[in-house]
């Protein structure tokens, strides 16, 4: 139940996501659109939440965030995977309660997935395609910025959903 309900909050975060460029066209920054699945992720992961379903609920998020962005299929795929990944090792460590910390982590996963992409980018592009990176590095910026101040929101929308899907005590059984 729980990660039916991580999926379709993602689901819902990458429509809201696919269609934000609209209502942030006022603001003359390239890139300003901030990913909303990827806090979503981090919060799985640091969350403790089953490796093998969070990195499945990570794997179609990220094929879907492929599909909508028109991005070649697979890149945020794997980035996304590796995020969810990441965030489990890294979890461990961390307490996500606070909001600097959930800025934190926005934006240093925001880093990540941009540093991933770009490499990604660079290796896997095709030679008449090398001048991609070199276009798409000028976003990362602001596309991290953004990212980490709406972090804090997400992880506050993913709290909210975790709590509602929590198995009640009555009913005897752990879901992981």
């Amino acid at each position: 139940m729980r990660n039916t309900a991580f999926f379709i909050t993602g689901v819902a975060l990458i429509f809201i996501q696919s269609n934000l460029f609209r209502i942030l066209s006022w603001i003359k920054i390239p890139g300003v659109v901030p990913s909303l699945t990827l806090p979503l992720i981090v919060f799985m992961g640091v969350r403790e939440y089953s490796l093998v379903r969070g990195a499945a609920v990570a794997f179609v998020l990220g094929y879907l965030s492929d599909l909508v962005a028109g991005t070649p299929v697979g890149l945020y795929t794997f980035v996304s995977v590796l995020t969810f990944i990441l965030a489990r090792a890294a979890g461990v460590r961390l307490a996500a309660q606070a909001v600097w910390m959930q800025i934190a982590l926005g934006l240093a996963f925001s880093l990540l997935q941009s540093g991933v992409v770009l490499v990604l980018l660079a290796i896997f592009g095709r030679d008449r395609d090398a001048w991609v990176p070199r276009m798409v590095y000028p976003l990362a910026l602001p596309r991290m910025v953004t990212t980490a101040l709406v972090a804090p929101l997400i992880f506050y929308l993913a709290r909210r959903v975790d709590a509602a899907t929590q198995p009640s005590r009555s009913e005897g059984g752990m879901e992981a």
